[in-house]
Protein backbone atom coordinates (compact mmCIF):
# COMPACT_ATOMS: atom_id res chain seq x y z
CA UNK A 1 0.00 0.00 0.00
CA UNK A 2 1.26 3.46 -0.89
CA UNK A 3 2.20 5.62 2.08
CA UNK A 4 2.62 9.37 2.32
CA UNK A 5 5.86 10.20 4.09
CA UNK A 6 6.32 13.72 5.33
CA UNK A 7 8.80 15.52 7.52
CA UNK A 8 7.10 17.43 10.32
CA UNK A 9 7.63 21.09 9.49
CA UNK A 10 9.87 22.89 11.94
CA UNK A 11 9.37 26.38 10.52
CA UNK A 12 6.26 27.27 12.52
CA UNK A 13 7.48 25.51 15.67
CA UNK A 14 11.05 26.85 15.93
CA UNK A 15 10.18 29.40 18.64
CA UNK A 16 8.72 26.63 20.84
CA UNK A 17 11.75 24.38 20.27
CA UNK A 18 14.15 27.18 21.16
CA UNK A 19 12.12 28.10 24.25
CA UNK A 20 12.07 24.53 25.59
CA UNK A 21 15.81 24.13 24.96
CA UNK A 22 16.48 27.28 26.96
CA UNK A 23 13.88 27.02 29.74
CA UNK A 24 14.41 23.38 30.76
CA UNK A 25 17.94 22.91 29.45
CA UNK A 26 17.33 20.13 26.94
CA UNK A 27 18.92 19.31 23.59
CA UNK A 28 17.44 20.16 20.20
CA UNK A 29 16.25 16.63 19.37
CA UNK A 30 14.40 16.17 22.67
CA UNK A 31 12.77 19.60 22.28
CA UNK A 32 11.70 18.82 18.70
CA UNK A 33 10.21 15.45 19.70
CA UNK A 34 8.18 17.13 22.45
CA UNK A 35 6.91 19.90 20.17
CA UNK A 36 6.09 17.34 17.47
CA UNK A 37 3.85 15.63 20.04
CA UNK A 38 2.03 18.85 20.85
CA UNK A 39 3.97 19.53 24.05
CA UNK A 40 4.96 23.19 23.81
CA UNK A 41 4.36 24.47 27.33
CA UNK A 42 7.47 24.54 29.54
CA UNK A 43 5.74 23.04 32.60
CA UNK A 44 4.06 20.30 30.55
CA UNK A 45 7.38 19.46 28.88
CA UNK A 46 9.20 19.28 32.21
CA UNK A 47 6.48 17.06 33.69
CA UNK A 48 6.65 14.81 30.62
CA UNK A 49 10.39 14.28 31.03
CA UNK A 50 10.27 14.13 34.85
CA UNK A 51 6.93 12.49 35.74
CA UNK A 52 5.97 12.20 39.40
CA UNK A 53 3.19 10.24 41.03
CA UNK A 54 2.47 13.35 43.05
CA UNK A 55 1.32 15.10 39.87
CA UNK A 56 -1.89 13.08 39.43
CA UNK A 57 -5.03 15.21 39.11
CA UNK A 58 -7.55 15.26 41.96
CA UNK A 59 -10.19 12.60 41.29
CA UNK A 60 -12.83 14.74 43.00
CA UNK A 61 -12.66 17.08 40.00
CA UNK A 62 -14.64 14.42 38.12
CA UNK A 63 -18.31 15.20 37.93
CA UNK A 64 -20.31 13.01 40.37
CA UNK A 65 -17.18 11.60 42.07
CA UNK A 66 -18.43 13.01 45.39
CA UNK A 67 -21.81 11.34 44.87
CA UNK A 68 -20.19 8.03 43.95
CA UNK A 69 -17.91 8.09 47.00
CA UNK A 70 -20.86 8.86 49.29
CA UNK A 71 -22.95 6.00 47.84
CA UNK A 72 -20.15 3.41 47.96
CA UNK A 73 -18.86 4.47 51.37
CA UNK A 74 -22.38 4.32 52.83
CA UNK A 75 -22.78 0.80 51.41
CA UNK A 76 -19.43 -0.23 52.93
CA UNK A 77 -20.33 1.15 56.36
CA UNK A 78 -23.80 -0.46 56.35
CA UNK A 79 -22.41 -3.67 54.74
CA UNK A 80 -24.92 -3.40 51.92
CA UNK A 81 -23.98 -5.73 49.10
CA UNK A 82 -22.24 -4.12 46.10
CA UNK A 83 -22.11 -5.69 42.64
CA UNK A 84 -19.13 -4.75 40.47
CA UNK A 85 -20.40 -4.92 36.89
CA UNK A 86 -17.37 -5.26 34.60
CA UNK A 87 -16.63 -6.05 30.99
CA UNK A 88 -14.90 -8.88 29.16
CA UNK A 89 -12.04 -7.03 27.46
CA UNK A 90 -8.67 -6.21 29.02
CA UNK A 91 -9.77 -2.77 30.19
CA UNK A 92 -12.95 -4.19 31.73
CA UNK A 93 -11.02 -7.01 33.43
CA UNK A 94 -8.40 -4.65 34.89
CA UNK A 95 -11.14 -2.24 36.00
CA UNK A 96 -12.84 -5.10 37.81
CA UNK A 97 -9.57 -6.21 39.42
CA UNK A 98 -8.87 -2.67 40.66
CA UNK A 99 -12.35 -2.32 42.16
CA UNK A 100 -12.12 -5.86 43.62
CA UNK A 101 -8.84 -5.12 45.36
CA UNK A 102 -9.93 -1.67 46.46
CA UNK A 103 -13.22 -2.86 47.96
CA UNK A 104 -11.42 -5.79 49.61
CA UNK A 105 -9.07 -3.35 51.35
CA UNK A 106 -12.13 -1.37 52.48
CA UNK A 107 -13.73 -4.62 53.75
CA UNK A 108 -16.86 -4.13 51.64
CA UNK A 109 -19.47 -6.83 51.07
CA UNK A 110 -19.32 -7.27 47.31
CA UNK A 111 -19.29 -9.61 44.34
CA UNK A 112 -18.35 -9.07 40.72
CA UNK A 113 -19.92 -10.01 37.43
CA UNK A 114 -18.30 -10.12 34.00
CA UNK A 115 -20.84 -10.54 31.17
CA UNK A 116 -20.65 -13.56 28.89
CA UNK A 117 -19.72 -12.13 25.47
CA UNK A 118 -22.06 -14.42 23.53
CA UNK A 119 -24.96 -14.89 25.95
CA UNK A 120 -25.17 -11.38 27.44
CA UNK A 121 -23.15 -9.18 25.11
CA UNK A 122 -21.42 -5.92 25.95
CA UNK A 123 -22.49 -3.89 28.95
CA UNK A 124 -25.33 -4.30 31.40
CA UNK A 125 -28.05 -6.89 30.88
CA UNK A 126 -31.62 -6.69 32.22
CA UNK A 127 -31.86 -10.38 33.16
CA UNK A 128 -28.56 -10.19 35.02
CA UNK A 129 -29.73 -7.09 36.92
CA UNK A 130 -32.82 -8.98 38.07
CA UNK A 131 -30.62 -11.83 39.25
CA UNK A 132 -28.26 -9.49 41.12
CA UNK A 133 -31.28 -7.96 42.80
CA UNK A 134 -32.51 -11.42 43.82
CA UNK A 135 -29.05 -12.14 45.25
CA UNK A 136 -29.41 -9.16 47.57
CA UNK A 137 -27.21 -6.63 45.76
CA UNK A 138 -28.27 -3.11 46.70
CA UNK A 139 -25.68 -1.13 44.72
CA UNK A 140 -24.42 -1.71 41.19
CA UNK A 141 -21.00 -0.26 40.43
CA UNK A 142 -20.13 -0.43 36.73
CA UNK A 143 -16.64 -0.16 35.25
CA UNK A 144 -15.73 0.36 31.60
CA UNK A 145 -19.43 0.28 30.71
CA UNK A 146 -22.80 1.75 31.61
CA UNK A 147 -22.85 5.09 29.81
CA UNK A 148 -25.25 3.70 27.19
CA UNK A 149 -27.28 1.46 29.55
CA UNK A 150 -30.50 3.50 29.63
CA UNK A 151 -32.97 0.63 29.94
CA UNK A 152 -30.80 -1.38 32.32
CA UNK A 153 -30.14 1.51 34.70
CA UNK A 154 -33.85 2.37 34.72
CA UNK A 155 -34.65 -1.27 35.59
CA UNK A 156 -32.15 -1.34 38.46
CA UNK A 157 -33.56 1.90 39.84
CA UNK A 158 -37.12 0.55 39.60
CA UNK A 159 -36.01 -2.45 41.67
CA UNK A 160 -34.78 -0.12 44.41
CA UNK A 161 -31.06 -0.47 43.63
CA UNK A 162 -28.58 2.37 43.53
CA UNK A 163 -26.41 2.61 40.40
CA UNK A 164 -22.96 4.17 40.09
CA UNK A 165 -21.62 4.28 36.54
CA UNK A 166 -17.89 4.60 35.93
CA UNK A 167 -17.08 4.68 32.23
CA UNK A 168 -14.85 6.46 29.73
CA UNK A 169 -16.70 5.94 26.47
CA UNK A 170 -18.27 8.77 24.51
CA UNK A 171 -21.66 10.02 25.69
CA UNK A 172 -24.43 8.56 23.45
CA UNK A 173 -25.88 10.91 20.84
CA UNK A 174 -29.51 11.04 19.74
CA UNK A 175 -31.22 12.78 16.85
CA UNK A 176 -33.87 15.08 18.25
CA UNK A 177 -35.67 16.96 15.48
CA UNK A 178 -32.57 16.95 13.30
CA UNK A 179 -30.22 18.02 16.10
CA UNK A 180 -27.72 15.54 17.58
CA UNK A 181 -27.88 15.75 21.39
CA UNK A 182 -26.00 13.85 24.09
CA UNK A 183 -27.88 11.92 26.77
CA UNK A 184 -26.85 9.80 29.77
CA UNK A 185 -28.69 7.15 31.78
CA UNK A 186 -30.32 8.40 34.99
CA UNK A 187 -27.99 6.65 37.43
CA UNK A 188 -27.38 7.93 40.97
CA UNK A 189 -23.86 8.91 39.91
CA UNK A 190 -22.27 8.97 36.45
CA UNK A 191 -18.49 9.32 36.36
CA UNK A 192 -17.36 9.77 32.78
CA UNK A 193 -14.64 12.24 31.79
CA UNK A 194 -16.36 12.67 28.42
CA UNK A 195 -19.24 14.50 30.14
CA UNK A 196 -19.35 18.10 28.96
CA UNK A 197 -19.92 19.25 32.56
CA UNK A 198 -16.92 17.31 33.91
CA UNK A 199 -14.10 19.65 35.03
CA UNK A 200 -11.44 16.94 35.08
CA UNK A 201 -8.50 18.35 33.07
CA UNK A 202 -7.48 15.16 31.24
CA UNK A 203 -10.08 13.53 29.01
CA UNK A 204 -8.32 10.36 27.81
CA UNK A 205 -8.30 7.95 30.76
CA UNK A 206 -9.33 4.35 30.11
CA UNK A 207 -11.94 2.51 32.18
CA UNK A 208 -9.37 1.02 34.58
CA UNK A 209 -7.75 4.40 35.24
CA UNK A 210 -11.22 5.81 35.98
CA UNK A 211 -11.82 2.94 38.43
CA UNK A 212 -8.41 3.67 39.97
CA UNK A 213 -9.48 7.28 40.55
CA UNK A 214 -12.61 6.11 42.36
CA UNK A 215 -10.62 3.81 44.65
CA UNK A 216 -8.10 6.57 45.40
CA UNK A 217 -10.96 8.89 46.40
CA UNK A 218 -12.54 6.16 48.53
CA UNK A 219 -9.22 5.54 50.26
CA UNK A 220 -9.03 9.27 51.05
CA UNK A 221 -12.55 9.10 52.48
CA UNK A 222 -11.59 6.20 54.76
CA UNK A 223 -8.16 7.67 55.57
CA UNK A 224 -6.29 4.72 54.03
CA UNK A 225 -2.51 5.35 53.76
CA UNK A 226 -1.84 7.71 50.88
CA UNK A 227 0.42 5.27 49.02
CA UNK A 228 -1.91 2.26 49.21
CA UNK A 229 -3.75 3.14 45.98
CA UNK A 230 -0.45 3.17 44.09
CA UNK A 231 -0.27 -0.64 44.35
CA UNK A 232 -3.08 -0.75 41.77
CA UNK A 233 -1.30 1.33 39.12
CA UNK A 234 0.20 -1.79 37.51
CA UNK A 235 -3.28 -3.02 36.54
CA UNK A 236 -4.27 0.38 35.17
CA UNK A 237 -1.03 0.41 33.13
CA UNK A 238 -1.92 -2.85 31.36
CA UNK A 239 -5.39 -1.52 30.52
CA UNK A 240 -4.08 1.89 29.43
CA UNK A 241 -1.79 0.31 26.83
CA UNK A 242 -4.31 -2.29 25.67
CA UNK A 243 -7.18 0.17 25.34
CA UNK A 244 -5.00 2.30 23.04
CA UNK A 245 -5.60 5.66 24.72
CA UNK A 246 -3.15 8.56 24.30
CA UNK A 247 0.02 8.07 26.35
CA UNK A 248 0.11 11.65 27.50
CA UNK A 249 -0.43 13.39 30.83
CA UNK A 250 -1.66 10.91 33.45
CA UNK A 251 -1.70 7.97 31.04
CA UNK A 252 2.04 8.33 30.49
CA UNK A 253 2.61 8.41 34.27
CA UNK A 254 0.37 5.39 34.80
CA UNK A 255 2.27 3.32 32.22
CA UNK A 256 5.73 4.54 33.20
CA UNK A 257 5.27 3.78 36.90
CA UNK A 258 3.11 0.75 36.20
CA UNK A 259 5.90 -0.88 34.17
CA UNK A 260 8.30 -0.42 37.10
CA UNK A 261 5.77 -2.08 39.41
CA UNK A 262 5.18 -4.95 36.98
CA UNK A 263 8.91 -5.74 36.78
CA UNK A 264 8.93 -6.27 40.56
CA UNK A 265 5.28 -7.20 41.08
CA UNK A 266 4.19 -9.08 44.16
CA UNK A 267 0.90 -10.04 42.50
CA UNK A 268 0.97 -13.84 42.33
CA UNK A 269 -1.17 -14.08 39.20
CA UNK A 270 0.76 -11.46 37.25
CA UNK A 271 4.07 -13.09 38.23
CA UNK A 272 2.86 -16.45 36.93
CA UNK A 273 1.53 -14.93 33.69
CA UNK A 274 4.87 -13.18 33.08
CA UNK A 275 6.66 -16.49 33.51
CA UNK A 276 4.20 -18.45 31.36
CA UNK A 277 4.51 -15.96 28.50
CA UNK A 278 8.31 -16.15 28.54
CA UNK A 279 8.86 -12.62 29.87
CA UNK A 280 10.53 -13.57 33.15
CA UNK A 281 13.91 -11.82 33.66
CA UNK A 282 13.24 -9.53 30.68
CA UNK A 283 12.76 -5.77 30.84
CA UNK A 284 9.02 -5.48 30.31
CA UNK A 285 7.92 -2.68 27.98
CA UNK A 286 4.63 -1.21 26.83
CA UNK A 287 4.99 -3.40 23.72
CA UNK A 288 4.95 -6.53 25.91
CA UNK A 289 1.78 -5.28 27.61
CA UNK A 290 0.09 -4.59 24.28
CA UNK A 291 1.18 -7.70 22.37
CA UNK A 292 1.76 -10.41 25.00
CA UNK A 293 0.11 -9.75 28.38
CA UNK A 294 -3.00 -7.95 27.08
CA UNK A 295 -3.92 -10.47 24.37
CA UNK A 296 -3.60 -13.31 26.90
CA UNK A 297 -6.09 -11.53 29.16
CA UNK A 298 -8.41 -10.73 26.26
CA UNK A 299 -8.41 -14.34 25.06
CA UNK A 300 -10.36 -15.49 28.13
CA UNK A 301 -13.25 -13.14 27.39
CA UNK A 302 -13.16 -14.06 23.72
CA UNK A 303 -13.19 -17.84 23.95
CA UNK A 304 -14.39 -18.68 27.48
CA UNK A 305 -15.05 -16.32 30.39
CA UNK A 306 -13.10 -13.19 31.36
CA UNK A 307 -13.77 -14.17 34.98
CA UNK A 308 -10.78 -16.51 34.57
CA UNK A 309 -8.53 -13.46 34.22
CA UNK A 310 -10.09 -11.70 37.20
CA UNK A 311 -9.58 -14.88 39.23
CA UNK A 312 -5.92 -15.00 38.17
CA UNK A 313 -5.11 -11.47 39.33
CA UNK A 314 -7.03 -11.83 42.61
CA UNK A 315 -5.59 -15.28 43.39
CA UNK A 316 -2.99 -15.83 46.15
CA UNK A 317 -2.44 -19.56 45.60
CA UNK A 318 0.63 -20.05 43.41
CA UNK A 319 -0.40 -23.47 42.09
CA UNK A 320 -3.82 -22.17 41.13
CA UNK A 321 -2.23 -19.09 39.55
CA UNK A 322 0.12 -21.25 37.45
CA UNK A 323 -2.84 -23.31 36.24
CA UNK A 324 -4.83 -20.18 35.34
CA UNK A 325 -1.82 -18.57 33.59
CA UNK A 326 -1.37 -21.63 31.42
CA UNK A 327 -5.08 -21.46 30.59
CA UNK A 328 -4.72 -17.83 29.46
CA UNK A 329 -1.73 -18.57 27.22
CA UNK A 330 -3.36 -21.68 25.70
CA UNK A 331 -6.54 -19.73 24.94
CA UNK A 332 -4.49 -16.98 23.33
CA UNK A 333 -2.77 -19.48 21.03
CA UNK A 334 -6.18 -20.80 20.02
CA UNK A 335 -7.38 -17.23 19.44
CA UNK A 336 -4.35 -16.50 17.23
CA UNK A 337 -5.12 -19.49 15.00
CA UNK A 338 -8.79 -18.46 14.69
CA UNK A 339 -7.75 -14.92 13.87
CA UNK A 340 -5.33 -15.94 11.11
CA UNK A 341 -7.99 -18.09 9.40
CA UNK A 342 -10.63 -15.36 9.71
CA UNK A 343 -8.40 -12.63 8.27
CA UNK A 344 -7.62 -14.80 5.24
CA UNK A 345 -11.35 -15.46 4.77
CA UNK A 346 -12.30 -11.76 4.96
CA UNK A 347 -9.47 -10.73 2.63
CA UNK A 348 -10.73 -13.25 0.06
CA UNK A 349 -14.31 -11.99 0.42
CA UNK A 350 -13.25 -8.37 -0.10
CA UNK A 351 -11.17 -9.20 -3.19
CA UNK A 352 -13.81 -11.55 -4.66
CA UNK A 353 -16.51 -8.90 -4.26
CA UNK A 354 -14.29 -6.05 -5.48
CA UNK A 355 -14.81 -4.11 -2.23
CA UNK A 356 -11.19 -3.04 -1.72
CA UNK A 357 -11.92 0.47 -2.98
CA UNK A 358 -14.99 1.01 -0.79
CA UNK A 359 -14.33 3.94 1.51
CA UNK A 360 -15.92 2.07 4.41
CA UNK A 361 -15.68 -1.73 4.61
CA UNK A 362 -18.53 -3.72 6.15
CA UNK A 363 -18.27 -7.50 5.94
CA UNK A 364 -20.74 -10.03 7.38
CA UNK A 365 -19.43 -13.55 7.92
CA UNK A 366 -21.21 -16.24 9.93
CA UNK A 367 -17.95 -18.22 10.09
CA UNK A 368 -16.04 -15.70 12.22
CA UNK A 369 -16.17 -16.21 15.99
CA UNK A 370 -17.82 -13.05 17.32
CA UNK A 371 -15.15 -12.72 20.01
CA UNK A 372 -12.44 -11.92 17.46
CA UNK A 373 -14.46 -9.59 15.23
CA UNK A 374 -12.65 -6.56 16.65
CA UNK A 375 -9.20 -8.04 16.05
CA UNK A 376 -10.11 -9.00 12.49
CA UNK A 377 -11.56 -5.53 11.88
CA UNK A 378 -8.31 -4.00 13.11
CA UNK A 379 -6.15 -6.14 10.84
CA UNK A 380 -8.34 -5.49 7.78
CA UNK A 381 -8.32 -1.75 8.57
CA UNK A 382 -4.51 -1.84 8.65
CA UNK A 383 -4.28 -3.65 5.32
CA UNK A 384 -6.67 -1.42 3.36
CA UNK A 385 -6.47 1.70 5.54
CA UNK A 386 -10.22 2.09 5.63
CA UNK A 387 -12.78 2.17 8.46
CA UNK A 388 -13.78 -1.48 8.84
CA UNK A 389 -16.77 -3.19 10.46
CA UNK A 390 -16.81 -6.97 10.81
CA UNK A 391 -20.24 -8.47 11.56
CA UNK A 392 -20.67 -12.03 12.79
CA UNK A 393 -23.60 -14.27 13.72
CA UNK A 394 -24.86 -13.42 17.21
CA UNK A 395 -27.34 -15.35 19.35
CA UNK A 396 -30.36 -13.33 18.24
CA UNK A 397 -28.95 -11.12 15.46
CA UNK A 398 -25.62 -10.21 13.83
CA UNK A 399 -23.11 -8.57 16.15
CA UNK A 400 -19.88 -6.88 15.24
CA UNK A 401 -17.00 -4.56 15.89
CA UNK A 402 -15.64 -1.59 14.00
CA UNK A 403 -12.15 -0.11 13.86
CA UNK A 404 -11.39 3.23 12.29
CA UNK A 405 -8.68 5.51 10.95
CA UNK A 406 -7.76 8.93 12.36
CA UNK A 407 -9.71 10.76 9.68
CA UNK A 408 -13.05 9.02 10.42
CA UNK A 409 -15.04 9.20 13.69
CA UNK A 410 -16.80 5.83 13.57
CA UNK A 411 -18.88 6.58 16.69
CA UNK A 412 -20.36 9.74 15.16
CA UNK A 413 -20.90 8.09 11.77
CA UNK A 414 -22.77 5.16 13.33
CA UNK A 415 -24.79 7.63 15.39
CA UNK A 416 -26.14 8.98 12.08
CA UNK A 417 -27.42 5.47 11.21
CA UNK A 418 -29.31 4.71 14.42
CA UNK A 419 -32.44 3.60 12.60
CA UNK A 420 -30.56 0.46 11.52
CA UNK A 421 -28.84 -0.27 14.84
CA UNK A 422 -30.34 -2.26 17.70
CA UNK A 423 -27.46 -1.52 20.06
CA UNK A 424 -24.12 0.21 19.76
CA UNK A 425 -21.44 2.08 21.68
CA UNK A 426 -17.83 3.12 21.43
CA UNK A 427 -15.58 6.06 20.64
CA UNK A 428 -14.03 7.72 17.54
CA UNK A 429 -11.65 4.84 16.75
CA UNK A 430 -13.71 1.77 17.71
CA UNK A 431 -17.30 0.63 18.16
CA UNK A 432 -19.41 -2.41 18.94
CA UNK A 433 -22.84 -2.92 17.40
CA UNK A 434 -25.82 -5.24 16.93
CA UNK A 435 -27.84 -5.09 13.71
CA UNK A 436 -30.77 -7.13 12.39
CA UNK A 437 -29.69 -9.12 9.34
CA UNK A 438 -32.18 -7.40 7.03
CA UNK A 439 -30.65 -4.02 7.97
CA UNK A 440 -27.00 -4.87 7.24
CA UNK A 441 -27.06 -3.82 3.58
CA UNK A 442 -29.01 -0.67 4.50
CA UNK A 443 -26.41 0.21 7.12
CA UNK A 444 -23.57 -0.39 4.68
CA UNK A 445 -25.22 1.73 1.98
CA UNK A 446 -25.88 4.63 4.35
CA UNK A 447 -22.31 4.56 5.72
CA UNK A 448 -20.98 4.67 2.17
CA UNK A 449 -23.40 7.42 1.12
CA UNK A 450 -22.48 9.56 4.16
CA UNK A 451 -18.73 9.00 3.85
CA UNK A 452 -16.72 12.14 3.03
CA UNK A 453 -13.25 10.58 3.08
CA UNK A 454 -10.97 11.70 0.25
CA UNK A 455 -8.26 9.72 -1.54
CA UNK A 456 -5.67 11.59 0.52
CA UNK A 457 -7.53 10.64 3.73
CA UNK A 458 -7.33 6.98 2.67
CA UNK A 459 -3.56 7.02 2.32
CA UNK A 460 -1.58 6.06 5.46
CA UNK A 461 0.54 8.96 6.68
CA UNK A 462 3.97 8.49 8.22
CA UNK A 463 5.05 11.53 10.20
CA UNK A 464 8.84 11.76 10.35
CA UNK A 465 10.26 13.63 13.35
CA UNK A 466 13.55 14.46 11.66
CA UNK A 467 16.09 13.25 9.14
CA UNK A 468 19.06 11.68 10.88
CA UNK A 469 22.13 10.20 9.14
CA UNK A 470 22.86 6.69 10.42
CA UNK A 471 26.55 7.59 10.67
CA UNK A 472 25.66 10.02 13.48
CA UNK A 473 23.93 7.48 15.73
CA UNK A 474 25.52 7.56 19.18
CA UNK A 475 24.65 7.03 22.85
CA UNK A 476 23.29 10.56 23.13
CA UNK A 477 20.59 10.04 20.50
CA UNK A 478 19.75 6.65 22.06
CA UNK A 479 19.27 8.44 25.40
CA UNK A 480 16.94 10.94 23.70
CA UNK A 481 14.90 8.03 22.32
CA UNK A 482 14.78 6.31 25.73
CA UNK A 483 13.61 9.47 27.51
CA UNK A 484 10.48 9.61 25.35
CA UNK A 485 9.33 6.13 26.44
CA UNK A 486 6.85 4.55 27.01
CA UNK A 487 5.57 4.68 23.45
CA UNK A 488 1.99 4.30 22.35
CA UNK A 489 -0.94 6.20 20.89
CA UNK A 490 -0.34 9.94 21.20
CA UNK A 491 3.32 9.34 22.00
CA UNK A 492 4.76 7.29 19.13
CA UNK A 493 8.37 6.16 19.01
CA UNK A 494 10.65 8.88 17.63
CA UNK A 495 10.60 8.41 13.86
CA UNK A 496 13.78 9.21 11.95
CA UNK A 497 14.52 8.83 8.27
CA UNK A 498 17.39 8.63 5.84
CA UNK A 499 17.57 8.41 2.06
CA UNK A 500 19.45 6.36 -0.46
CA UNK A 501 21.16 3.84 1.81
CA UNK A 502 23.06 0.97 0.24
CA UNK A 503 21.94 -2.51 1.34
CA UNK A 504 24.55 -5.28 1.09
CA UNK A 505 22.83 -8.24 2.79
CA UNK A 506 19.24 -9.38 3.39
CA UNK A 507 18.09 -12.25 5.62
CA UNK A 508 14.60 -13.49 6.55
CA UNK A 509 14.87 -15.02 10.00
CA UNK A 510 12.88 -16.52 12.86
CA UNK A 511 11.08 -19.77 13.44
CA UNK A 512 8.04 -18.35 11.64
CA UNK A 513 10.12 -16.38 9.11
CA UNK A 514 8.63 -13.16 10.48
CA UNK A 515 11.83 -11.11 10.85
CA UNK A 516 13.82 -9.41 8.09
CA UNK A 517 17.36 -8.15 8.63
CA UNK A 518 19.17 -5.74 6.33
CA UNK A 519 22.87 -4.96 6.50
CA UNK A 520 23.39 -1.34 5.51
CA UNK A 521 26.65 0.28 4.47
CA UNK A 522 27.46 3.61 6.06
CA UNK A 523 28.31 6.42 3.68
CA UNK A 524 32.00 7.29 3.26
CA UNK A 525 32.99 4.40 5.50
CA UNK A 526 33.64 0.64 5.51
CA UNK A 527 31.38 0.25 8.55
CA UNK A 528 27.92 -1.30 8.42
CA UNK A 529 24.86 -1.31 10.65
CA UNK A 530 22.08 -3.91 10.94
CA UNK A 531 18.42 -3.00 10.54
CA UNK A 532 15.54 -5.20 11.72
CA UNK A 533 11.95 -5.23 10.47
CA UNK A 534 8.86 -7.33 11.20
CA UNK A 535 5.53 -8.36 9.68
CA UNK A 536 4.47 -6.07 6.85
CA UNK A 537 8.06 -4.92 6.21
CA UNK A 538 8.80 -8.40 4.81
CA UNK A 539 5.81 -8.42 2.43
CA UNK A 540 6.50 -4.84 1.37
CA UNK A 541 10.15 -5.58 0.65
CA UNK A 542 9.32 -8.65 -1.43
CA UNK A 543 6.67 -6.89 -3.53
CA UNK A 544 8.80 -3.76 -4.05
CA UNK A 545 11.94 -5.71 -4.94
CA UNK A 546 10.11 -8.03 -7.33
CA UNK A 547 8.38 -5.10 -9.03
CA UNK A 548 11.68 -3.23 -9.47
CA UNK A 549 14.11 -6.07 -10.28
CA UNK A 550 11.97 -9.11 -11.13
CA UNK A 551 11.03 -12.39 -9.45
CA UNK A 552 14.29 -14.14 -10.34
CA UNK A 553 16.37 -11.38 -8.75
CA UNK A 554 14.24 -11.53 -5.58
CA UNK A 555 14.67 -15.30 -5.26
CA UNK A 556 18.43 -14.93 -5.78
CA UNK A 557 18.73 -12.32 -3.01
CA UNK A 558 16.63 -14.38 -0.57
CA UNK A 559 18.59 -17.53 -1.39
CA UNK A 560 22.11 -16.07 -1.10
CA UNK A 561 21.41 -13.12 1.24
CA UNK A 562 23.86 -11.00 -0.82
CA UNK A 563 22.44 -7.79 -2.24
CA UNK A 564 23.34 -4.47 -3.77
CA UNK A 565 20.48 -1.98 -3.94
CA UNK A 566 19.51 1.36 -2.42
CA UNK A 567 16.66 2.00 -0.03
CA UNK A 568 15.02 4.87 1.89
CA UNK A 569 14.15 3.96 5.47
CA UNK A 570 12.10 5.20 8.38
CA UNK A 571 13.57 3.91 11.61
CA UNK A 572 14.11 4.13 15.35
CA UNK A 573 17.70 3.69 16.61
CA UNK A 574 18.26 1.16 19.38
CA UNK A 575 20.90 -0.89 21.17
CA UNK A 576 21.36 -4.58 20.44
CA UNK A 577 23.16 -6.64 23.08
CA UNK A 578 24.17 -10.17 22.12
CA UNK A 579 26.72 -12.40 23.88
CA UNK A 580 28.01 -9.40 25.78
CA UNK A 581 28.58 -7.38 22.60
CA UNK A 582 26.77 -4.05 22.40
CA UNK A 583 26.02 -2.48 19.01
CA UNK A 584 23.69 0.06 17.43
CA UNK A 585 20.73 -1.24 15.47
CA UNK A 586 17.92 0.27 13.41
CA UNK A 587 14.33 -0.80 14.09
CA UNK A 588 12.71 -0.37 10.66
CA UNK A 589 9.22 1.11 10.54
CA UNK A 590 8.88 1.54 6.77
CA UNK A 591 10.94 1.23 3.58
CA UNK A 592 11.00 2.54 0.04
CA UNK A 593 13.17 1.20 -2.80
Amino acid sequence: MKEKWFLINEKDEKEYIDKLMKDINIDYYTAKLLVNRGIKDTTEAYDFLHPSMNEFHDGFLMKDMDKAVDIISSAIISQSKIAIYGDYDCDGVMSTVILYKGLSTLKADFKYHIPDRELEGYGMNCERIKKLNEEGCEVILTCDNGIAAFEEVALAKSLGMKVVVTDHHDIPMFDEDGVMVKRMPEADAVIDIKREDCRYPFKNLCGAATALKLIKCLYEKFDIHNDKWKELIQFAAIATVCDVVDLKDENRMIVKFGLKQIENTDNVGLKCLIEETGLKDRKITATHLGFVIGPSINATGRLESASISVELFTCNDIDKAKELSKKLVDLNRERQELTTDSIESVNKYIEDNNMQNDKVLLVYSVEIHESIAGIVAGKIKEKYYRPTIIMTRGNTMPKGSGRSIDEYNIFEELSKCKEYLEKFGGHPMAAGLSVKEENLSKLRNKLLANCRLTEVDLMPKVRIDFRFPIENINDKIIEVVENIKPYGKGNPAPIMAERNLRVTRVWILGKDKNVIKFRIAMKNSYKTIDAIGFGNIIDNFKSMYEEKYGEEALLKVLDSSYADFNMDIIYVPSINEYNGIRSYQLDIKSIRL
